[in-house]
C-alpha cells in the first residue's frame, strides 16, 4: 500500500504527541492541501518551534453507556467507555477510527479532542435498572483508557465504579495508567468478592520507545509499580503485551513478560499490531519518522501475517495473525507464559451477586425498575 503523507509542516514530531497529522477521517466529503502562498509560510512552519497542542474536553450527555459485543475474538459481552478519544496518544490505536463518526480526525482529533460521557454513571444506573437487564461479562475501557489524565479532574470512570460497587456488577478493566490506584478503595473489596480483574498493558520496558509510542501514558516502570499494588491490594492482574509490533517490541515480549510476573501479574495476553482503516497511514508515517531504516521490514512482517495486506479484518485472524510468523509468535509467548505461570485461566467473575438499583421516581418514591 502506498501511504499518502502529510505536508512536511504536519508531519515533524512534536513532544507528548503520538502523532500531528489531523488527517482526514474516511467519511470527509472535502479534502484540504497546503498551498504555498508565495511567502514561503510552508518552509516557515516546517522549520519553527511548534508546541504541542492542547487537550480540548467536550462534555456530553449520552442516551446510553452500554456497548453489546459481536466479536467472537473478544471475551466479553458489553462494555463501558466513559471517554472518546484518548490523550495518551498511542500511534497504534485500533480505536482512533471511531473518530471519524464524530466528524473528527482518527489523527490529531483523536487524541486532542476528548469527548467526556459525563453522565455515564446515571445512564449505567437507569441500564441495570431495565426489567430487561441481566448481568454478562463486562469489560471498561475498550475503546478508550479509562484512566486518562482528565479522568483526574472529572472522575467519571470512579462514578462508574461507584455504581458496579453499589449493585455488586462484576468487571473487567484494561489500563496502561497508574491512576487506577486512586479506586483501590472500591476495587480491591469487589475483587476480594470476585467481582474484579484488572489488565495492565505493558508494551514495552524501553523508556524511550514508549515515549514516542503511546507518549502520555505512565511511564513502563510506573505501569509495574501500578501492577504490584493491584496485586498486594488483592486485586487479580494480568498484564497485556499487546500491541506486538515486529522488530520494533516484539524483540522485548519474553522479557516483557517476566517483568510482569516480578510485580505480581498472575496472566496475560497479547494481541498483535492491528491496522485498520486510518491507523494504517498514521501508523506508517510514524514509522517513517522514527524508525526509518527499519520501516520496510516492519511492514513487509506485517503483510507476511496479514495475507499480503497492511490488516485483515477477518475475525479469528485480525487479533493474532496468520502464517509462520505469527505461529512462532504465539509459541514464544506460549513457552514464556508457561515458564512464568502466567499461563493460568483467567479469574471468573460472579454474575451471580447483581442487584439491581432503586431509582428515585419524580414523586419522591423509590422504584426498583425502570
Amino acid at each position: 500500500m502506498q501511504v499518502a503523507h502529510p505536508p512536511a509542516h504536519e508531519a515533524a514530531p512534536v513532544k507528548g504527541r503520538g502523532t500531528v497529522w489531523r488527517i482526514e477521517h474516511r467519511f470527509a466529503r472535502q479534502t484540504t492541501e497546503a498551498h504555498d502562498d508565495g511567502w514561503g509560510t510552508l518552509d516557515q512552519l516546517a522549520t519553527e518551534e511548534r508546541l504541542a497542542p492542547r487537550t480540548q474536553v467536550i462534555e456530553e450527555r449520552v442516551k446510553s453507556i452500554l456497548s453489546s459485543n459481536d466479536s467472537p475474538d473478544i471475551s466479553f459481552d458489553l462494555s463501558i467507555n466513559p471517554y472518546r478519544g484518548c490523550e495518551h496518544g498511542c500511534v497504534y490505536c485500533f480505536a482512533r477510527p471511531t473518530h471519524s463518526y464524530l466528524n473528527m480526525s482518527p489523527g490529531l482529533d483523536f487524541e486532542t479532542r476528548i469527548i467526556a460521557k459525563v453522565n455515564a454513571a446515571e445512564r449505567l444506573r437507569e441500564a441495570f435498572a431495565s426489567r430487561s437487564y441481566e448481568p454478562l461479562l463486562l469489560n471498561i475501557g475498550s475503546a478508550t483508557d479509562a484512566y486518562q489524565p482528565v479522568e483526574r479532574q472529572l472522575g467519571i470512570t470512579r462514578s462508574v465504579l461507584e455504581v458496579m460497587a453499589e449493585c455488586g456488577h462484576p468487571f473487567s478493566l484494561v489500563t496502561k495508567s497508574s491512576g487506577i490506584e486512586r479506586d483501590l478503595d472500591l476495587i480491591a473489596p469487589m475483587a476480594q468478592r470476585g467481582l474484579a480483574a484488572v489488565y495492565v498493558s505493558v508494551t514495552s520496558l524501553d523508556a524511550g520507545l514508549s515515549r514516542i509510542l503511546e507518549p502520555r501514558a505512565a511511564s513502563p516502570e510506573r505501569r509495574l509499580r501500578t501492577i504490584a499494588a493491584l496485586a498486594r491490594a488483592g486485586v487479580p492482574v494480568g498484564v497485556s503485551v499487546s500491541p506486538v509490533i515486529p522488530f520494533i517490541n516484539e524483540p522485548e515480549l519474553e522479557r516483557i513478560l517476566e517483568a510482569a510476573a516480578n510485580a505480581g501479574a498472575t496472566s496475560a495476553f497479547s494481541v498483535v499490531l492491528r491496522l485498520p482503516w486510518e491507523v494504517n497511514p498514521l501508523f506508517q508515517q510514524w514509522l517513517d519518522q522514527h524508525f526509518p531504516e527499519r520501516a520496510a521490514r516492519v511492514m513487509a512482517r506485517v503483510r507476511e501475517m496479514r495475507g499480503g495486506r497492511d490488516y485483515d479484518a477477518r475475525f479469528g485472524a485480525r487479533m493474532r495473525g496468520e502464517g509462520v510468523w505469527a505461529q512462532l509468535l504465539q509459541q514464544r509467548f506460549q513457552k514464556a507464559a508457561t515458564r512464568l505461570g502466567l499461563n493460568r485461566k483467567r479469574d471468573e467473575l460472579d454474575l451471580t451477586q447483581f442487584v439491581p438499583p432503586v431509582l428515585a421516581r419524580a414523586d419522591g418514591q423509590q422504584d426498583m425498575f425502570a
